[in-house]
């Protein structure tokens, strides 16, 4: 993943942070791209399979955001107050 500061300057734990953020991205893109195909098609049996692979990706981003709320305790305390 490209840094805008050269990586050896990072703490190697803002480097982890920095890797579960941008995995959770990926993981919310993922479910948009899904939900899209699943509204579009019409065939069921697609449909299921892409829901299947959606909740899946639902799962991988609660995984992260809470690796994430244990490894920051600052964005521990947002989610505290934003739950």
């Amino acid at each position: 993943m490209p840094f805008f500061e050269l990586a050896d300057k990072i703490e190697p734990k803002h480097l982890d942070l920095e890797r579960a953020r941008q995995s959770l991205w990926e993981e919310l893109e993922a479910i948009n791209y899904y939900q899209e195909r699943i509204d579009a098609t019409r065939d069921e049996s697609l449909k299921r399979i892409l829901e299947h692979n959606m909740n899946e990706e639902k799962e991988h981003a609660a995984m992260l955001m809470e690796w994430i709320r244990r490894n920051d305790s600052l964005q521990d305390r947002a989610f505290k107050e934003h739950d």
